[in-house]
């Protein structure tokens, strides 16, 4: 078929993601899902009018240094730095034990010893598109659960390049490893330090420069420049594309910028990010199913698993809330973007045959089919964990009660989730000498209320022992600020059944969640984009002269009519 050219292509893809995304919405799974198959339709490997996949390709990779970016503007240098147990033990020592997993099961497979390495290495590699675009969807990139995802990839991204440099030395064209390997290392560093220090000190002066005019056009491009460059600087370095533009995004995190940053390149990110899941199922061959479903089913399998049981053992040794540790691998369940990077400079080393390169595509595609449909379950996979014997006894006790001896809970409030929210709930009650009880999962969010004598509990509020331990049945309102909708209506049917008349309040994320929670007896839903919304109403209204109490009727309405 003649070529579509570059804008040719990009139609193709953006209307395949429209197709098969509002198909996978129409049955109810997740997105990524639908961009998959649509890219496998629309590749060269099966019949029918197909895309350049070069063309998309180049255009994928925009997707992925611009979802980096934006995941390092939010998240902090100091997070970063607390992540380092995770990220050595779920990061280093659980990439070691996967590459040799993966390379045990390659040599079970019959394949030689170069082969099965190559297999391992392409196995112990995560998405970092997939899982952190899983978390975000479910607003769990800036809890615990985040904390684990961004620890593990972002030491996978940095092993990466020293697979690549290993790959010619696998096939024994490489002349002196250890040399490569420093020069690679020494470069890193080099490479890492000078965005830092260089980033520091201009970021914030070009931003503020460029924000003084109010031209968004300005800023965006600056903001674009910005990611854009210093991915294109850690990859000429020998570094990933993606960990380029996360330190990018670091440092512009460290200035006064970071939220209009977020919001001015946020669509554009978006875009871009769809047409990397599209290209990602262009690559691959389904016939290699049909061909060696051994060596696809097996490889898959074994990412699947190993990086489950990796990732669990690792953040539960660290302390890490159970809940946030099954979502997290579950998460991390599949194999990455880099894995086909790795596949295709090994087959260009010719240390892997053809037909092997694409029976490890369609084993990759196959781990990242899967990875949503299991994050999508991940609190009914947490529910049956609990119920067995040994593991659901570990999920339980992890439950830390912190109440002053002089304290008696009674007509209280109970508070889960302290993040920004529980936080300003939590400071309105102490204002005005109201008691109340915190639970979250995270020990680290906890940590100052152990100072200022506030009763807390560490552990999952939807276990009734918790929340028998809060005094649920003397409480006089529940409130529920976890943005997860699986963990709000496991809290809300649990706390039903321990006090009927309990007054909740709780988040609703989704239009069919806000529908459940209704069903199930919740008092009060709040939405955090539509109360932001009534919040410029209530502004707006009051500078075209209305009265406050014209303005209250107006906001009770549209409430009214919008969270019936």
């Amino acid at each position: 078929m003649e070529d579509l050219g570059l804008v040719g292509s990009l139609a193709a893809v953006v209307g395949a993601a429209l197709v098969g995304g509002g198909i996978a919405r129409l049955l109810k799974l997740p997105t990524v899902l639908g961009y998959l198959a649509a890219g496998v339709v629309i590749g060269p490997n099966t019949p029918g009018p197909s895309a350049d996949v070069a063309n998309v390709q180049t255009v994928a990779d925009l997707g992925v240094a611009l979802l980096m970016f934006t995941l390092g503007v939010r998240f902090s240098l100091r997070g970063l730095v607390e992540a380092r147990g995770i990220a050595f033990l779920g990061g280093v020592v659980g990439t070691v034990v996967i590459l040799g997993a993966g390379t045990l099961a390659g040599l079970a497979l019959g394949l030689s010893t170069s082969e099965a390495i190559i297999a391992g290495m392409i196995v112990s590699i995560s998405s970092t598109m997939v899982a952190f675009r899983l978390l975000e969807d479910r607003g769990l990139i800036s809890g615990p659960t985040g904390r684990i995802a961004i620890a593990v990839v972002l030491v996978q991204d940095l092993i990466v390049v020293a697979f690549i440099v290993a790959v010619p030395v696998i096939g024994g064209e490489g002349e002196n490893l250890a040399k490569e390997i420093l020069v690679a290392t020494v470069t890193v560093t080099a490479v890492i330090a000078g965005v830092w220090i260089v980033g520091s000190f201009a970021v914030p002066r070009v931003l503020s420069l460029v924000a003084r005019p109010r031209s968004r056009e300005l800023f965006l491009l600056t903001v674009v420049v910005l990611a854009l460059g210093t991915a294109s600087l850690s990859f000429e370095a020998g570094l990933s594309l993606a960990f380029g533009a996360f330190l990018a995004g670091l440092v512009v995190s460290e200035s006064d910028y970071a939220q209009r940053t977020i919001a001015e390149i946020f669509p554009l990110r978006e875009v871009f990010a769809v047409v990397f899941f599209v290209s990602i199922g262009m690559l691959v061959d389904p016939g290699s199913l049909v061909d060696d479903p051994e060596i696809v089913l097996v490889v898959a399998a074994v990412a699947v698993l190993s990086k489950i049981v990796t990732v669990s053992v690792a953040s539960a040794f660290l302390g890490f809330p159970p809940r946030a540790i099954v979502a997290a691998a579950l998460a991390l369940a599949n194999m990455g973007e880099f894995s086909f990077v790795l596949a295709t400079e090994a087959a260009r080393e010719n240390v892997i045959s053809p037909d092997l390169h694409e029976a490890l595509l369609t084993s990759v595609l196959i781990s990242i089919a899967v990875s949503p449909l299991l994050f999508a379950a991940h609190e009914h996979i947490f529910s049956a964990i609990q119920r067995l014997p040994v593991l659901g006894r570990m999920t339980t006790a992890q439950m830390e009660v912190h109440v002053p001896e002089d304290v008696r809970l009674a007509n209280h409030a109970v508070i889960v989730g302290y993040k920004e929210a529980g936080q300003e709930v939590a400071h309105m009650l102490r204002a005005r000498d109201f008691r109340y009880i915190v639970i979250d999962e995270d020990p680290g969010a906890l940590r100052a209320l152990a100072a200022e004598d506030v009763p807390y509990i560490v552990g999952n509020a939807a276990l009734p022992v918790v929340l028998e331990q809060a005094a649920l049945d003397r409480a006089r309102v529940l409130v529920v600020t976890t943005g997860d909708p699986g963990m709000v209506e496991g809290i809300v049917i649990t706390s039903r059944d321990l006090n009927p008349r309990i007054d909740i309040v709780a988040h609703g994320a989704f239009e069919e969640g806000r529908h459940r929670l209704r069903e199930l007896g919740v008092s009060q839903i709040v939405h955090a984009e539509f109360e932001l919304g009534i919040q410029f109403v209530r502004h707006t209204l009051h500078r075209f002269g209305l009265s406050n109490a014209e303005i209250q009727a107006i906001v009770s309405r549209r409430r009214r009519d919008v969270l019936r």
